[in-house]
Formats: C-alpha cells, sequence, structure tokens
C-alpha cells in the first residue's frame, strides 16, 4: 500500500529556533537572490566597480518602489481617498533618504579609484535611467524630447510615454483642490498633459486659503506637506549626487555625454510644486 502522505518537514535546531529547511518555497526563492546576487558582472578587475555596480542596482530598486507608491497614491487622490495616499507619500520620502544615503556610500570611491574603472563604461550614464526619468515625470517635470532616449527600447519608451501624457501626481492634488470648492484656474486643469507644469498665481492663491485655515481644511493641508516633503527629500537626493559627481570627477562631462555637474546642478533649481513654496512667503 502506497502511502502518498507528504513527509514530515525536516527541521534544523538553534537554540528554542526551529528552522525547517526542506520547504517548498525558501527565503532566497521568494526573493529570487539567485537572480539578484548575480546580477553584477564587473567589466573589469578594479576593486571599486562592484561597489559603482550595486549603488546603482539598489538605487534603481527603491525607483521602482518609488514609482509604485507614487502610482498609488495618485490614483487614490484622483478617487477622493487621501488616507492612504499619505501613508504612501510618507514612503517616498524615506525611501528618498535611503537614495540620498546611497550616495554617501558611493562617495568612499576616488577619484583614483573611478578613474580605473570609467573607459570601461562606455557611453553608459546614469542620465539614461528610464526610472528616474519617470519619477520626474510623475511629479509633474516633463519633457517631451527624453523619449528619444528610449527608442530602442519600447517597453521604456511606451512606459514613459504613458507618463508624459497623462495627469501627474500634482495635477490630480490641483484636480481635488477643484472638486473642493477651490477656484484653480481652468487652464491647470484641462492642459497639455506632456508639457512642464508652469506655477499658476491662481493656484497658490487656492493654497494661501489652505495655509491660512488649516483646521478647515486639514486634509489638503496635509496633503501639500506631504507633497512638500517628497519635495524636500528630491532635492536633497539630487544635491547629494550632484556633489558626489562633484567630488569624484569635478566637472567632467558625464559617460553618457551629459554636463555632469552642470546638468544636476541645473536640476536643483527645478520646483515639481512651486505654489506650495512660493505661498510661504505669504503667510
Amino acid at each position: 500500500m502506497t502511502d502518498d502522505k507528504k513527509p514530515a518537514k525536516s527541521e534544523l535546531a538553534f537554540g528554542d529556533e526551529k528552522i525547517h529547511w526542506d520547504q517548498d518555497m525558501s527565503y532566497g526563492d521568494y526573493l529570487k537572490l539567485t537572480d539578484i546576487l548575480n546580477a553584477q558582472h564587473p567589466l573589469t578587475d578594479e576593486h571599486d566597480e562592484m561597489l559603482f555596480i550595486i549603488i546603482h542596482q539598489a538605487s534603481e530598486l527603491w525607483m521602482k518602489l518609488c514609482l509604485h507608491e507614487i502610482s498609488s497614491a495618485t490614483r487614490d487622490i484622483k478617487a477622493n481617498d487621501l488616507s492612504p495616499a499619505f501613508k504612501k507619500l510618507s514612503r517616498v520620502a524615506r525611501i528618498q533618504g535611503q537614495l540620498k544615503q546611497s550616495w554617501e556610500v558611493l562617495a568612499t570611491m576616488t577619484p583614483f579609484d573611478y578613474e580605473k574603472f570609467r573607459p570601461a563604461l562606455g557611453k553608459s550614464s546614469g542620465f539614461q535611467s528610464f526610472q528616474y526619468r519617470g519619477l520626474e515625470f510623475s511629479l509633474g517635470h516633463k519633457d517631451e524630447k527624453f523619449l528619444e532616449l528610449y527608442k530602442n527600447a519600447p517597453e521604456n519608451h511606451k512606459f514613459l510615454k504613458t507618463l508624459l501624457e497623462t495627469p501627474g501626481l500634482y495635477d490630480q492634488a490641483l484636480q481635488l483642490l477643484a472638486r473642493r470648492g477651490f477656484d484653480i484656474p481652468a487652464d491647470r486643469l484641462d492642459r497639455d498633459w506632456r508639457q512642464d507644469y508652469a506655477a499658476s498665481t491662481g493656484v497658490e492663491e487656492a493654497w494661501l486659503r489652505v495655509y491660512k485655515d488649516v483646521e478647515k481644511y486639514w486634509e489638503l493641508y496635509e496633503l501639500a506637506e506631504k507633497l512638500v516633503d517628497i519635495e524636500y527629500h528630491f532635492q536633497q537626493w539630487r544635491f547629494a549626487h550632484m556633489k558626489t559627481v562633484e567630488r569624484i570627477i569635478g566637472f567632467k562631462r558625464g559617460t553618457g555625454g551629459s554636463s555632469g555637474v552642470h546638468y544636476l546642478s541645473k536640476a536643483l533649481s527645478h520646483s515639481f510644486f512651486p505654489e506650495l513654496w512660493s505661498v510661504r512667503t505669504r503667510m
């Protein structure tokens, strides 16, 4: 007679802890660690190239999570469901703290260390990161010409084109203000979503009402501060990036042809949510 019952799980004892080691799915299986930990392929024998690869791979994973959270929070705001949006936006700001810290680790690499493997990078550059571009598009900083960078990567091109052509996080926040009875200019509620968002005096007036009567508009005030928190941490991340690049390569051009520090410095002057910053001067 055949016993079809599965054998009892084997266990390893570690003091009072008992660990099953022949489970159907292990920790490594669930996280696909074999794939992740075998995704580092340095092109040289230089010690610091591994650091360079892992920092950028980890940053891309964090950016993937940022995009996941922002996309969901944007849908929540569109659906007038702000509580879960607040949680997700707070998470994005904390993730950006992790991204900023990654530059602290990369800054342990000296110019001498980097120059030993930099030629092997060819024309590859963080400037080409489609996920970073997706974050900018999601937050309202759009420029259609960047799509040209991804013409040979159809899935990335489609992903960014969709973000380019649809309302972003801040656009949905303004739509929400309008639904709550605020006088938002029509050219901010129905516009060419492919264009970069530009500041509006009318939008600033709406946010001023919120900030002058916080108790009455507490939800909208909290939303505004969550957005400010995201931009605050995003700019810190950008600044850390710029200073790390300056520390390692000075004012040389980037490997992908960008102007390097000059480009990164220029990005610091851009505001995703301009009225949320300008309104502070009027309070």
